[in-house]
């Protein structure tokens, strides 16, 4: 800033002129009325109001002037940037208001409309109860074991005392895995589409330390024909338990806890003589109609579909663990012992939700889904 001059007559000094200041005074009020937006306006601001705006600039040349020529000088610039102040207000004011009719407008939410025209979905029941039955074995303290669905001859066989020969490998009906380009004719691949979950507990038993308590919900492949309670793909869960001591009768608690939960207590449960190669002895489990307790198989009683009058209803396959499935997995049989037990997931839901076709779920109509709810 210039000093104070008072040697000699009052000088000129351009921007403090009153046409000067009137034409940066009038250039500020149009570029503040043809603002259009807030940014458009702090342009405006900044090239009419800042530091380096000529009405800024005219106030730092007031000290250029003789004493006695600064008073009107200074009226007539603070008049001006007063005027130019007043505008900016306005026209903020102004376009603030502007902005938020706007907002209004644009987000309006019409709360007349109907909430439900997308409707909602749901869980798919099989899910659902593979989750229900995997929680009432993590609350006994098992675990969650998952493994491969395309899985090597010796885990879904050898490993579980079915050898090449064995006439299990024919009732399992195995989907075997195409053979590397240019292998003899003949060949098989040595991988199979897992036809049950029981190589999950192989590999349990191979990788985790004892003792050892694993349940295995997963996706399995058989070449069934499909008909009204067969699926070739289709769910199930296998449960495991390896410990010094199990018997039977630990085994049979296990089945009673998951019948308890899935259909409620009270349901009494019984044992058959089976066979299956994994496990000796074997045993088929059956429990008692949820829907007739039994009465159906009394003389002159009402039939029961579900149960067709028999009063029980097959559920699942268990047994004692094979010693030989032991060994091959490297646990010592005179030490340990174990048992395990399985059944299909679509058949435990068919059975708790009285459905006689098996392949209402998976013919993909949200219809089913949606009876069944969004349980979490």
């Amino acid at each position: 800033m210039s000093a104070p001059n008072k040697n000699y007559d009052p000088v000129e000094v351009t921007a403090l002129t009153a046409e000067e200041v009137e034409r940066a005074t009038q250039a500020a009020l149009t570029a503040i009325s043809s603002a259009r937006t807030l940014d458009e306006l702090k342009e405006a601001r900044i090239a009419h109001a800042g530091d380096r705006a000529p009405l800024s600039l005219a106030r730092a040349e007031i000290g250029a002037l003789p004493p006695q020529a600064r008073a009107d000088a200074g009226r007539r610039v603070g008049a001006a940037v007063g005027r130019v102040k007043d505008a900016m207000a306005a026209r903020q004011d102004q376009l603030e208001r502007e902005r938020d009719e706007q907002v209004l407008i644009t987000e309006r939410v019409d709360v007349t409309l109907p909430y439900d025209r997308q409707p909602a979905g749901a869980r798919h029941p099989v899910s659902m109860i593979a989750d229900k039955l995997s929680d009432v074995f993590v609350a006994m303290g098992y675990e969650v074991a998952e493994g491969p669905e395309v899985e090597a001859e010796w885990y879904n066989f050898d490993a579980l005392n079915i050898p090449p020969d064995h006439p299990a490998r024919e009732m399992q009906d195995t989907l075997f895995i195409a053979p590397p380009e240019g292998a003899p004719a003949g060949t098989r691949s040595g991988m199979v589409l897992r036809t049950h979950t029981s190589p999950v507990q192989v590999r349990s038993m191979l990788t985790r330390p004892l003792p050892l308590y694993v349940v295995s919900p997963g996706r399995a492949y058989r070449n069934e024909a499909l008909d009204a309670t067969h699926l070739p793909v289709f769910y199930q869960i296998e449960g495991l338990a390896v410990d010094e001591g199990l018997t039977m009768a630990d085994l049979r608690g296990a089945i009673q806890a998951f019948v308890d939960a899935l259909f409620g207590a009270g349901l009494r449960t019984r044992l058959r003589p089976d066979y299956f190669p994994f496990t000796e002895p074997s045993a088929d489990v059956s429990m008692e109609c949820h829907v007739c307790r039994g009465e159906s198989a009394k003389p002159g009683a009402e039939p029961c579909r579900v149960c067709r009058s028999q009063g029980w209803i097959e559920i699942a396959g268990c047994g004692m663990v094979n010693p030989r499935v032991l060994v091959a997995c490297g646990i010592d049989p005179d030490r340990y012992s174990g048992f395990a037990f399985g059944l299909g997931i679509e058949r435990a839901l068919m059975l708790s939700h009285g459905i006689n076709e098996i392949r209402d779920t998976y013919d993909g109509d949200v219809r089913f889904s949606r009876a069944f709810g969004t349980e979490i």
